[in-house]
């Protein structure tokens, strides 16, 4: 199996992160997977610079993010909840026609690693990623366990710099010319 390569010669370049926490029910100070996202996230030693809550609702959802996409200070975004099949979950839906590419690739690798920690439940996630302009996207389901296997298992890896032999950082405009 393949394991990761960081070239620990390089600087790591820091990344500047919004988390959108999508639920009817919790609150900031009761979104546990966000919380773990923003520390994780700094722990990495990226910067998160905002973070906020919408309930289900594929135009909140999408002008939440719409509005971090161009606000030039954030890289990326990542989302919590509402990728599921309910008919509440509607992340995938709100931020899908937003990308100019989908990341195919990341909910392959997010099913695959996940699958290792959950086994055929990872069916029930609809995770998925895109390129919005030069902002990164990745949709993750609501629980603490979906936000860690997203972040360990593949995110965290393709934002690092140093990772090798490629991350996104090396076709992201903002970044490519270094």
């Amino acid at each position: 199996m393949y394991k990761s390569k960081i070239d620990q010669s390089q600087d790591m370049v820091k990344l500047n992160f919004a988390i959108l926490a999508v639920s009817d029910t919790r609150t900031l100070e009761t979104d546990d997977s966000g919380a773990l996202l923003k520390e994780m996230i700094s722990e990495s030693g990226h910067m998160v610079l905002d973070r906020d809550i919408v309930t289900d609702d594929q135009q909140l959802i999408r002008q939440k993010v719409q509005n971090w996409i161009v606000n030039k200070d954030i890289d990326v975004v990542i989302t919590t909840g509402g990728t599921g099949f309910s008919q509440r979950d509607v992340t995938p839906e709100a931020l899908e026609p937003l990308f100019d590419k989908v990341m195919d690739g990341f909910s392959v690798l997010f099913h695959q690693y996940s699958a290792a920690q959950i086994g055929t439940s990872t069916i029930q996630s609809r995770a998925t990623g895109g390129l919005a302009g030069e902002t990164l996207i990745f949709c993750l389901p609501g629980s603490r366990g979906a936000c860690r296997d997203g972040w360990q298992g593949v995110i965290n890896f393709q934002l690092d710099s140093r990772h090798k032999p490629c991350n996104f950082l090396e076709v992201l405009p903002k970044y490519s010319s270094r």
